[in-house]
This record gives structure tokens, C-alpha cells and sequence, in this order.
């Protein structure tokens, strides 16, 4: 990777930091990004980002070198979005790097750091390199909110930087720790963690690497871009209902959800068990079991008990105590989930397949009890988009072990989508990524809607996403980036 040059930098001497650092980034920068000239000239005619340097090594000073926008002052305080390295307090340690808010503010990047696609993005970055050495990197929240401090066990763990902590500890709002020792692992570690937040630097103000370095940026992106949108594998999913019994797997509309549902079904668990799904009518009596007309009785009718799904599927695995069974429930919050369990509840507890509920009525061939056997797995999908639907309520949510399932690109290209349909899916899922609240990222189309070859492209996009675009915005569910969807729509409508 073409930064490796500021490793050194990271790595050099707090007393001897002001004289190797420009030469340094200037090496690095001007090898991987267009029109950076030498930036050991601190008057060169540069105007798309600064370098500024602090070599002050006074004992309490904090020193540090800062990639930050450009017309700001070469000197004193500066405003907005900036990648910085702070040595650590004591020589011995590598520096600490950050992502810091200027102490002037938000200015003039308050639209960057404003947008939820920035935010998400340090956040993902910082999830990305948490995967290789836990807890090593850490991102806020909210970089706007520069009144608030770093978590006191964040400010604990970087103890080496208290200086530059004290000083400017409500104004970073990402760091990556940097290990001590120089290994080639923890090497690098660092240089992805530098590249990652040097080109999200870049990016952000529009300024491309060379060419001849946009395949290693694109690799690193989308390492890290995967953890916006993690996938969920079948093995995950499956291996949790192993150990909890009971899941829900959530996402978008498109997703597969019901698809992983059935395949889970199918293959792991050899067709045993059943597929219901939910809807407003669905009622306790048809899940767990309750009175049903029967033919007979001075009317022509006669009521008498009858089981419900669950009774039934707990019923056949009892009956083969040493196979597991599935009970998929598609669409699981469709329904008033509170009325349809009802007391079986009770059941629903990992862990506790000894508990059992008494009925109401004794049904014939089932008993008056309902116990759930610890071979009864249920697994339920359901649509995050669906804002029609009241939220499940916390004692539901507590039993069942909820995973995500989240739109994948690689999904399409393993499908074998053309390259426009997979060109208006990235382009969407970036929409939703940079724009979207955390409310209404949920809404973001799956892959399933851009399944296909590319000449059917314009009428599958016009008859599918288009009309949940619309709906979107007809509900105001896409409020804050409405026109960005809108000229997306244009787009589609145009066959462009």
C-alpha cells in the first residue's frame, strides 16, 4: 500500500517529530493522490487539503500532524473534518490515530460531518479493524456533537495520549490504537487502519487516488463497506437456533429472509417441520389451539378443541425427540404476536424446555398441557420496512434472538445480475448508506429486486422498485434525502 510511509511517521520519536513528518506524509500523499506537490513547502499552491504539524515538545504540549481542508490558516486553530496523529505522551509509544473535529467547528465541512453516511462510515471502519484486534478502534456516535466527551472507558484505555485526550477529547470522534509492537501483523493492521481513514479523507473531499492505486483503495472499501451491511450466513443462523432455539431473522424488503427460512428447513433440518405464515387474522386459537366448528349438534355444527400450529409441531417432535424440528413463521409481526402466544409465552425461554402452560380445554390426542420440546426450534422472518405494523413489544423481543439480514451486493453477482441492474443497486444502497437515518435505513430495497439480465432491466425496475420508491416518499419515509431519490427515479424512468 502506497501510505506505508507514514508508519514511520507513527512510529517516530516524540522529541524528533516536527523535522521527519512533512517529508514523510509528502512521500506518501504525492505517490497516491493527483496534484499533491511537496509538502515540506509549507506555502506551496496546494488548496485542496493542508498538512499542518505541531512539533511543539514542551512537557504538557500536544504536539501532532493534521491532514485537514484547505483556506484555513496555517497556524492556531482550524475548523471541520480532519485525519490526525497524536504522539503519545511518552517516548516508546506509537501515535494515536484520530478523526477530529477542528476546535473553530464544524466549518466548512458541516455537510460532511452532518450526513449519516459519514458517521456510518467511521463506524464501520472502526468494526472492520475491531474484527482483526478487539477493541483497538472506536467511533462516535454523532461527530456533530463535539459538547460531548469521549466514554470514560475509551478515555481509560488511551491513557499514553491523556494530553492530547484532555485537550481534545470532545472533538475526536474516531481513533484506531496502534499496537507497540512492530510486527508485520500489527503493521499491517496500522496501514489498513491509516488508509481506511486517509482515503475516507480523500473521498470525502472528492479527491480520487491515481489509477494506478484505485484497485488497492477498492479493496480496502469494500472490506470495510461490508460492515455497513454485514452479512448473515445460513451456518450463523442456523448454529443460533442450536443454541437459542428461538430467532427472528429481520431486514428489508428483497432480502431473502423467507428464502433462508425455507432452505434452513429443507436442508439442515431434512424437511421436518412446517411453514406458516402470520397475517392481521392470524389468532390464538389457529396458532396455539382453541375451540373450531365441527359438523354435528342439534344446528348442523358443534364447537370443539382443536390444535393450533404450535401444538401440532410440538406434537411431531415429540414423536422423533432425538432429530430437530423447524417451525418457520413468515411474516412473524404481521400478527398481534402479544394475543396470538397468549400464556404460551412462557414458553418461549432458551434454555427452560422443562416449563409448561395448562390450556383451556382438553384436546383430544393432546392433553390439557403444552409443553415445547427442546428439539422444537422456531424461526421467524420479519419485514423491517414494514411501518404498518406495530413494534413487537419488549417481553417478545426478549425471547427470541433477533439477527439482521441485510441487502448484499455479492448476491447479485453470484446470481449472475447484469452489470446495470448491479450499477442501480450500488447506486441505491449508497443513497441509503450516505443519507438515510437510522430509521429509514432499514427501508433500503434488498438484492432481490435486481435479479436479472439487463435487457429486462428498465420494465423489472419500473414495475418493483420503482413503485416502493414511490411509496417511500408518498409515505415521507425518505424525507431527508427525497430529492436524491427522486433524480434516482428519473434515472429509471429514462432507462439511463
Amino acid at each position: 500500500m502506497t501510505l506505508k510511509p507514514l508508519l514511520d511517521v507513527i512510529h517516530t520519536p516524540r522529541m524528533a517529530w516536527s523535522d521527519a513528518v512533512r517529508a514523510k506524509f509528502s512521500e506518501a500523499l504525492r505517490e497516491r493522490y493527483p496534484r499533491v506537490h511537496d509538502l515540506t513547502d509549507r506555502k506551496n499552491d496546494e488548496r485542496r487539503f493542508q498538512l499542518r504539524v505541531n512539533g511543539d515538545t514542551a512537557p504538557k504540549a500536544v504536539p501532532y500532524a493534521a491532514l485537514l481542508g484547505p483556506d484555513q490558516d496555517l497556524s492556531g486553530g482550524y475548523g471541520g473534518m480532519s485525519v490526525v496523529m497524536f504522539p503519545a505522551n511518552e517516548a516508546g509509544a506509537p501515535c494515536l490515530l484520530a478523526m477530529v473535529v477542528g476546535t473553530n467547528g464544524l466549518s466548512p465541512d458541516e455537510a460532511v460531518l452532518g450526513r449519516p453516511g459519514h458517521a456510518r462510515k467511521c463506524a464501520a471502519i472502526a468494526a472492520w479493524l475491531n474484527a482483526s484486534r478487539p477493541g483497538c478502534a472506536w467511533a462516535k456516535r454523532d461527530p456533530v456533537r463535539i459538547d460531548v466527551e469521549l466514554p470514560r472507558a475509551l478515555a481509560t484505555r488511551l491513557a499514553p495520549w491523556s494530553n492530547a485526550i484532555e485537550k481534545y477529547g470532545k472533538v475526536i470522534y474516531a481513533t484506531f490504537e496502534v499496537p507497540g509492537a512492530r510486527t508485520a501483523a500489527n503493521d499491517g493492521l496500522t496501514l489498513r487502519a491509516v488508509t481506511a481513514m486517509v482515503d475516507l479523507f480523500f473521498d470525502e473531499r472528492r479527491i480520487e487516488p491515481k489509477n494506478d492505486h484505485r484497485a488497492d483503495a477498492d479493496i480496502v472499501r469494500r472490506e470495510w463497506m461490508a460492515r455497513v451491511f454485514p452479512s448473515t450466513t445460513p451456518d450463523a443462523v442456523h448454529g443460533l437456533l442450536a443454541s437459542r432455539r428461538f430467532v427472528v431473522v429481520e431486514g428489508p424488503p428483497g432480502t431473502g429472509k423467507t428464502e433462508l427460512a425455507t432452505a434452513l428447513l429443507r436442508t439442515r433440518y431434512g424437511g421436518r417441520g412446517r411453514v406458516i405464515q402470520f397475517h392481521p387474522g392470524t389468532t390464538y386459537e389457529s396458532f396455539v389451539g382453541g375451540l373450531a366448528p365441527h359438523e354435528g349438534g342439534a344446528f348442523g355444527f358443534t364447537f370443539r378443541p382443536a390444535p393450533g400450529h404450535l401444538m401440532e409441531a410440538a406434537a411431531e417432535a415429540q414423536r422423533t425427540p432425538d432429530r430437530p424440528h423447524l417451525l418457520v413463521i413468515d411474516e412473524i409481526n404481521r400478527a398481534d404476536l402479544s394475543k396470538v402466544l397468549g400464556e404460551a409465552i412462557y414458553l418461549f425461554e432458551p434454555g427452560r424446555d422443562d416449563r409448561e402452560v395448562t390450556l383451556a380445554w382438553d384436546f383430544p390426542g393432546y392433553g390439557r398441557t403444552l409443553r415445547l420440546p427442546p428439539n422444537l426450534h422456531v424461526l421467524g422472518t420479519m419485514n423491517s420496512a414494514d411501518r404498518s405494523i406495530a413494534i413487537l413489544d419488549v417481553a417478545v423481543r426478549r425471547r427470541f434472538a433477533f439477527v439482521p439480514l441485510w441487502p448484499q451486493l455479492d448476491a447479485l453477482e453470484s446470481a449472475g445480475a447484469g452489470p446495470l441492474l448491479r450499477q442501480r443497486f450500488h447506486e441505491l444502497l449508497t443513497l441509503f448508506v450516505e443519507h438515510a437515518s437510522d430509521d429509514a435505513l432499514p427501508l433500503v430495497p434488498g438484492h432481490a429486486y435486481f435479479l436479472g439480465r439487463d435487457e429486462d432491466a428498465p420494465a423489472r425496475l419500473a414495475t418493483t422498485v420503482r413503485p416502493l420508491l414511490e411509496e417511500y416518499l408518498a409515505q415521507g419515509y425518505a424525507a431527508g434525502f427525497a430529492d436524491d431519490l427522486r433524480a434516482y427515479l428519473d434515472r429509471i424512468a429514462q432507462g439511463a
